[in-house]
């Protein structure tokens, strides 16, 4: 029975000292992962030199690999148990993002430009030296892939029938907690340091997982259970068995299609936004709006859409998408005169990002249930490990895309000769979002398809 159970079974708020230091170091770890990555196509460009499509390939895979990596890093973790991997995550994290720190000024020692003008970075184009990122990328990537398995492992462990909805309930909070101290950190150092808080944003992402390794090396102490969990090879025989399922793989494909909408979030807006808005614009802050909208409406919508099925509930989410890009594409096409205090681009992009939001409240906890429906019986466990194949797919796809179209439509400034010829250039730039109304559109008409389809597959079945 876990420490923190009550032997009348009664609901509790009392958890384990395991539990406990294991929902503080994911405020941690989720501070810096969000401060850095919301910020990270700006680091790639503005610091290292990398061209926006560069950038977004190269942040893309950074982000597929940590929704792909976790269900096998987990299985690795069942097996040297869960505070040895805690540490060996916390290690490498802390590796990785001071890497991202030391790497610029290793370049400066070696002779090389590295601070340019303040607004206009000169960066690396011609220098290979950028190219070190990757590897610093993998030890990020590996580290980050075992945070998620065994945080929620943790939680199910320490808690009990009574008290693990709470349990999950506060690993959420947590989550959302340090989503948005991470991005909110990211404006108050590029205001006071320019560009160079990029850099120093590493500083604080390395602190903040030292903090979190000392801390599971003090006071983790939790339990583990021998012969829990799967094998590496079962995971990749769960891999192939998901992939067999028509179902399955054409829900995620349809699914891609909302994700790599959702995506831009971090691939294309900071560099969209801070473009034809300025460099007062705030979008690591902006991004907030995401989880503030779903913290509060997610347990409404889900109330609301209760007697509804997870197919319809998501349908209504993806119906919402393509509004949200028009919204974003919207605030390019309204001048440039303040509304409500705030630039025409930036107002729209909040708009579009809370509809985003709203979307994901319909759709994400649906999405879940309606996966784990179509595992066989009894391996609806091992089927929800790869049930973000969406968003490792949209990672790949989304950021891709994203940079080939800010390449061609909202460009770097410092890459024309006169502030007359970036005018002229980026009063193209919304047509970005009309090319994601097109994505989003197409997934959710897929959807409906689907859902059509699905039905009358069942019911003659039946």
């Amino acid at each position: 029975m876990p420490a923190n159970a009550d032997p009348t079974g009664r609901t509790t708020w009392r958890f384990s000292r395991a539990f406990w230091t294991a929902n503080v170091v994911e405020v941690l770890e989720r501070a810096a992962w969000y401060g850095v990555f919301v910020a990270i196509t700006l680091y790639l460009s503005r610091i290292l030199g990398f061209s926006d499509i560069e950038a977004a390939v190269i942040s893309g895979a950074f982000s597929a690999g940590l929704y792909l990596l976790p269900t096998f890093s987990g299985a690795y973790a069942d097996r040297i148990g869960f505070k040895n991997a805690l540490l060996l995550a916390f290690g490498l994290l802390t590796v990785g993002y001071g890497s991202m720190w030391v790497l610029p000024t290793l370049i400066e020692a070696a002779g090389l430009a590295v601070y340019g003008r303040e607004v206009q970075f000169l960066g690396l184009e011609q220098s290979g030296y950028k190219w070190l990122f990757i590897p610093v990328m993998l030890v990020v990537m590996v580290g980050g892939s075992f945070i998620k398995s065994v945080i929620t492992g943790t939680v199910a462990k320490e808690t009990n029938e009574a008290n693990r909805a709470r349990g999950y309930s506060v690993f959420y909070a947590m989550v959302n907690v340090g989503a948005f101290s991470g991005k909110t950190i990211v404006k108050p150092l590029r205001v006071r340091l320019g560009n160079q808080g990029l850099v120093v944003l590493n500083l604080f992402a390395s602190g903040m997982t030292l903090v979190a390794f000392v801390l599971v090396a003090l006071f983790y102490r939790g339990r583990r259970g021998e012969g829990e969990g799967k094998s590496l090879a079962e995971s990749w025989r769960a891999l192939g068995a998901v992939c067999t399922r028509l179902r399955l793989v054409v829900l995620i494909v349809i699914t891609t299609g909302f994700w790599m909408v959702q995506h831009q979030l971090y691939a294309t807006m900071p560099k969209y936004v801070l473009r034809l808005a300025g460099e007062d614009a705030s979008p690591s802050w902006y991004a907030n709006v995401n989880p503030g909208v779903v913290m509060v409406f997610v347990s409404l919508v889900t109330q609301l859409m209760r007697h509804r099925s997870a197919l319809a509930s998501m349908t209504v989410g993806m119906l919402i998408m393509p509004f949200s890009a028009l919204c974003m594409a919207a605030g390019n096409l309204v001048g440039t005169d303040p509304i409500l205090g705030m630039h025409p681009v930036a107002l729209m992009m909040v708009l579009g990002i809370g509809l985003q939001g709203l979307a994901e409240c319909f759709i994400s906890p649906r999405y879940l249930e309606y996966f784990s429906m179509q595992a066989p019986a009894g391996q609806e466990g091992l089927y929800l490990g790869f049930s973000h194949l969406h968003s490792f797919l949209s990672s790949i796809f989304g950021f891709s895309l994203s940079g080939v179209l800010l390449d061609r439509y909202c460009p770097a400034p410092d890459r024309f000769a006169s502030v007359a010829a970036w005018e002229a250039a980026k009063a193209q730039a919304h047509y970005i979002w009309f090319v994601f109304v097109g994505i989003a559109l197409l997934a959710a008409v897929s959807l409906v398809v689907f859902g059509v389809v699905t039905r009358r597959l069942d019911r003659a079945a039946a």
